[in-house]
């Protein structure tokens, strides 16, 4: 078998989310092109390890086997037995064809693309190790799930690098109501304008996803630093050299800088499963979790940020709670004019609920949800000028 030395790969990402993703491939030294629910970048088996561990904002790293027009099943057949699979599947590997998409496409039928595909493959891995047609590959071995996008007739087969989905850092004990994906709140901490230098709360912290992500990224602790990935059972990809992406990690973790997050729940079993996925995360003694009516926040910091995922109408509340709560919000946020405000709901009436048009709104999905980040921006304050203010 023939290592390869570079790939094409591509980060997946939430519609919305890609230019956070380029982004931070961009600082991790890639080279990238954003696409609609992607960005692509070339790297080799260190960047499949790199950009898995680092990534916080994306869903999955996806090697791009290959690329090629399927209008028919015949040319879906030929197209996939033309690519290179023994230089990615070893004798016995496990290679399921996990999944197929058809968008816009006259292949439509997509259990049959996920078999012509598998067909294909096991055509050329006979061929290759001179198996005899007819005698079925034994896959025993690691897996290496496959995949087929048709988009516009144009087919592309991808093996996924990183096994359950990167938003699962491993630190979740319990997740209470509709909580909102880790690698979403990471995005969204990038999206705002909280620096870890500012104080950051959380007024509706739910499991406390926010707060830790914030504390990771304060920290520059690796997200998927806890976690492992399907590459790493993979025979060409050496355990040393995996070993030594996680050590640079751990290398450039900064445990020691003081950060101010807090987050509050006014339901306490929320609170109490906060802390045990802080705890689980190695965090308890970063992140502070209380519990506490939102009416109830009050602070005399300044330049700080605050960050809510707050219970909406497909999450929990009835609307009419809803529609008190969003005012509520308004009316408790109003004082804080140096903190900048970002609040994420599905509900459009909510600028009118709230009682202030928002500086900035952008549209993101949260799954299938669609919903909106609206921004507000607190005025500057300098640190000299904020003894008088107080």
């Amino acid at each position: 078998m023939t290592m390869k030395e570079t790939f094409t790969l591509v980060a997946t990402a939430a519609a919305g989310l890609e230019a956070v993703v380029g982004r931070e491939l961009r600082e991790l030294g890639y080279e990238t092109q954003v696409e609609n629910g992607k960005v692509r970048f070339q790297g080799d088996v260190r960047a499949i390890a790199e950009t898995n561990l680092w990534l916080r904002a994306a869903d999955r790293i996806k090697i791009v086997v290959g690329e090629f027009p399927a209008r028919t099943f015949e040319e879906l057949f030929q197209g996939v037995f033309a690519l290179d699979w023994e230089n990615y599947l070893p004798l016995g590997a496990k290679f399921p064809i996990s999944k197929a998409k058809c968008v816009k496409s006259k292949l439509r039928n997509e259990p049959s693309v996920q078999a012509i595909s598998k067909k294909a493959v096991v055509k050329k891995l006979q061929k290759y190790f001179h198996r005899p047609e007819g005698v079925p590959l034994q896959e025993t071995g690691a897996e290496f799930k496959i995949e087929v996008s048709i988009l516009k007739d144009k087919a592309t087969v991808l093996i996924d690098t990183t096994g359950a989905s990167l938003f699962k850092r491993g630190y979740r004990t319990d997740k209470g109501g509709a909580p909102i994906k880790e690698n979403m709140a990471a995005a969204i901490l990038e999206l705002s304008n909280w620096y870890p230098d500012k104080p950051l709360i959380d007024p509706t912290c739910g499991s406390g996803t926010f707060c830790i992500e914030a504390a990771m990224i304060g920290m520059n602790i690796a997200p998927g630093f806890n976690r492992d990935f399907a590459f790493e059972a993979w025979n060409w990809v050496g355990k040393d050299l995996v070993q030594s992406v996680r050590d640079e990690a751990d290398s450039k973790a900064n445990y020691d800088v003081a950060l101010d997050i807090m987050g509050c729940d006014i339901d306490s079993r929320m609170v109490e499963i906060a802390k045990a996925n802080a705890r689980e995360a190695g965090l308890e003694d970063v992140v502070k979790f209380k519990q506490m009516r939102l009416q109830d926040l009050k602070t005399d910091k300044i330049n700080g940020v605050i960050i809510s995922n707050p219970p909406y109408g497909e999450r929990l509340l009835d609307d009419k709670a809803v529609d008190i709560l969003y005012n509520e919000m308004g009316q408790t946020f109003a004082p804080l004019k140096t903190w900048s405000k970002f609040i994420l709901t599905s509900d459009e009436q909510f600028e009118s609920k709230y009682g202030m048009k928002a500086d900035k709104k952008r549209k993101l999905y949260n799954g299938t949800l669609r919903v909106d980040l609206y921004q507000y921006f607190g005025e500057r304050v300098r640190r000299s000028e904020a003894r008088k203010v107080n």
